[in-house]
């Protein structure tokens, strides 16, 4: 395969960013700034401006990633050290038209100029999502998942591929990524320790100022629930397998799969 000259590298990412127009050869007009927590706020049922956190909305609180990866942003333009794929490529991988791609680029490289995110970064950008917690571990746990070469950084590519499975990915797709999250040693099954540590961190999240008040039990019972629902053989962990047929057997899982349908 011919290698990417520097010059196509930089080509791909100026027609990522709309920093160069290939249609008319001139930069399109600057965008209107909004805060990723404005726009990531009007998307949050939980978290909307005004009122408290509700352990009750996310009841279906293992899907709660889905919350935090609709945002799309957009900002000032800043010089990055990574080059992405070009459009053409991700619009091939992903679900996305070039168009979205290129707000959500403007987006990632707002909040990270150098084109890399590192886990330091993303849970400081995590946490601004949930101020009323503490958001580092489950920031953590989202963060490997979204690590796919286990390199301990995040690029564009890893971010747009795993955000196209979460909003527009087959039902089986989102469930096989929802697995993976959870799978925390990513040895094919999850424990009930791993389960414990998912909902720990989800409570933690949530924070104490959640209504009704959470009870200190409530990380066990859910762990307990997900057991009694998933664990079909009683063996102590939950295959794929297990985990696949029942979510598509649960209404309230399914429904929950199509919440941001329609986000971007």
């Amino acid at each position: 395969m011919k290698p990417r000259s520097q010059d196509q590298s930089l080509s791909d990412s100026r027609e990522l960013d709309r920093s160069y127009d290939p249609l008319t050869g001139n930069p399109p007009s600057k965008p209107n700034k909004k805060t990723l927590k404005q726009r990531f706020l009007k998307l949050l049922p939980c978290c909307r401006s005004g009122s408290t956190p509700s352990i009750e909305k996310s009841n279906n609180s293992f899907f709660l990633f889905l919350q935090a990866e609709s945002i799309v942003e957009d900002g000032e333009l800043a010089t990055v050290c990574y080059r992405p794929e070009g459009l053409d490529s991700l619009v091939q991988k992903t679900s996305f038209s070039k168009k979205e791609l290129q707000v959500l680029y403007r987006g990632f490289k707002n909040e990270c100029p150098s084109g890399i995110v590192n886990e330091e970064t993303f849970k400081s950008i995590y946490s601004q999502f949930f101020p009323q917690g503490d958001s580092s571990m489950y920031a953590h746990f989202l963060f490997e998942a979204f690590d796919t070469h286990n390199n301990g950084s995040v690029s564009f590519e890893d971010f747009v591929i795993s955000l196209s499975i979460i909003l527009r990915g087959s039902i089986t797709d989102k469930l096989n990524w929802a697995f993976n999250l959870y799978d925390l040693n990513k040895d094919g099954c999850i424990t009930r320790e791993e389960m414990t540590d998912i909902m720990n961190s989800i409570y933690d999240m949530m924070g104490k100022y959640t209504y009704p008040c959470m009870r200190d039990s409530a990380p066990k019972e859910h762990v307990d629930n997900f057991f009694q629902k998933m664990d079909r053989n009683n063996d102590g962990v939950v295959t794929i397998d297990e985990f696949l047929e029942t979510c598509q057997k649960d209404e309230n899982i399914m429904q929950s799969m199509h919440m941001f349908d329609n986000v971007i």
